[in-house]
């Protein structure tokens, strides 16, 4: 029978604290750092085998933040950092070359087990830290400060309605093939949790319907049409995500100009996403001045994912229905996400569309299982495959036949739940 006791995880020791236990892999003290300590008792002395493999995991891994102390009725281990899979897989390994009479397997599973449990750590080349990972400038009385300020104030004194409404049937998982603004003027106010999209870039692209290269007046006047109708439909405390490339060769910064919308609207700006395509296969003397200060232009490999809430920053949802995981929350909250761009557009036919990774990411991050999701430019159907294989409910809206007729295709070969 084990017994445990981990100490809080803001306490840590310092160097004069750590027994001067030798490694017998380097030979060195333990390294002036501070530590995370989690002592495991133990109700009966370790025997000779398990004292060797204990051993041989400390010697394996003293190198890499990671201590043990070993003593007769207690283990103690100091954290700083540790390669969290890779300690487990070589426990593992240990356990299955050594006889089951030799050794109780629970004192070194519940060594796994405490370790996995502690929640608050960062994440950094594969690597699990627990100690110095959140240290920053603190701003003195922030929240009195950020009151004093005031929150958002673009978006206070909105008229939006706390009170949200049920999705009639008939619009869930469904690809509609229609015009958007007349579609969307059909479903009722508040009944949207999330939005993501990525409208036409108006760069020239050959969709198959619409137009893409028009007048920036008239393609404005017409996107906002469509996202005045997306602010209705959005639940109180809904996420908008607008996945927008701004035409730098037109010196039109789209991504600006539709933020601008959404806050005159009183849409709280939620954050941006820098979206990192390593996308760096492009010539660099196609548009101005080569060598020269007298025009240069500036390359981008990236896109912009805008984020805004409606009334809200919070939005309400059950704990069961979150299926984002520890690490999956510590890597995507870092706002730059390096993905590879969309390889299948010529398989679907389609000049712009965004990975299904991308989408997957955002819908874990803002949205819970059960939600309705909705994609007012839906193209080939990425944002209503993705929500369906992530048990979320969806409505894509395309003017085009042949999209709607291959994101229907899509969504039809998705079992929920599946990668």
């Amino acid at each position: 029978m084990i017994s445990e006791v981990i100490l809080p995880h803001n306490q840590y020791i310092s160097e004069s604290d750590v027994p001067t236990v030798e490694s017998s892999d380097d030979n060195k003290k333990f390294p002036k750092s501070e530590y995370k300590k989690l002592i495991v008792k133990i109700d009966s002395p370790l025997n000779l085998a398990e004292s060797v493999l204990l051993t041989k995991i400390h010697k394996k891994f003293s190198k890499n933040g990671f201590q043990m102390d070993i003593q007769e009725f207690e283990i103690v281990l100091y954290l700083h950092s540790i390669d969290l899979e890779a300690f487990k897989t070589y426990i593992h390994g240990l356990l299955s070359t050594t006889s089951p009479e030799l050794v109780d397997k629970t004192v070194f599973l519940n060594i796994i087990e405490k370790i996995s449990r502690i929640k608050s750590y960062g994440i950094k080349g594969g690597k699990r830290f627990y100690v110095t990972y959140n240290d920053e400038r603190k701003v003195e009385n922030r929240q009195s400060k950020v009151t004093k300020r005031g929150l958002y104030y673009y978006a206070q004194k909105n008229n939006f309605s706390k009170v949200n409404t049920p999705l009639p049937e008939k619009y869930e998982n469904l690809v509609i093939c229609r015009d958007s603004e007349e579609v969307l003027r059909q479903l009722p106010d508040n009944c949207i949790d999330l939005i993501i999209t990525s409208p036409p870039y108006n760069f020239g692209l050959g969709y198959d319907t619409s137009k893409d290269g028009v007048n920036w007046e008239r393609y404005f006047q017409k996107l906002f049409e469509i996202f005045d109708e997306c602010i209705r439909v959005l639940k109180y405390g809904g996420r908008i995500i607008v996945n927008i490339q701004p035409l730098f060769s037109d010196y039109i910064p789209s991504h600006h100009i539709i933020s601008n919308h959404f806050m005159e609207k009183k849409m709280i700006w939620k954050g941006e996403i820098l979206w990192e395509k390593n996308n760096y296969n492009c010539k660099y003397c196609a548009w101005g001045s080569w060598k020269s200060p007298s025009s240069p232009y500036l390359k981008y490999t990236w896109e912009f994912l805008e984020i805004f809430s409606k009334g809200d920053l919070k939005k309400e949802g059950l704990p069961e229905n979150i299926d984002i995981n520890e690490d999956e929350f510590k890597k995507w909250v870092v706002a730059k996400w390096s993905i590879a761009p969309e390889r299948k557009m010529v398989q679907y036919d389609h000049p712009a569309m965004f990975p299904e990774v991308l989408v997957e990411r955002a819908l874990k991050l803002f949205s819970f299982q059960g939600d309705i999701i909705l994609d007012p430019f839906n193209g080939v159907g990425t944002t209503c495959a993705v929500a369906k294989r992530l048990g979320r409910k969806y409505i894509g809206i395309d003017k085009s036949q042949k999209y709607c007729s291959i994101a229907k295709r899509r969504v039809k070969e998705i079992l929920p739940g599946t990668n």
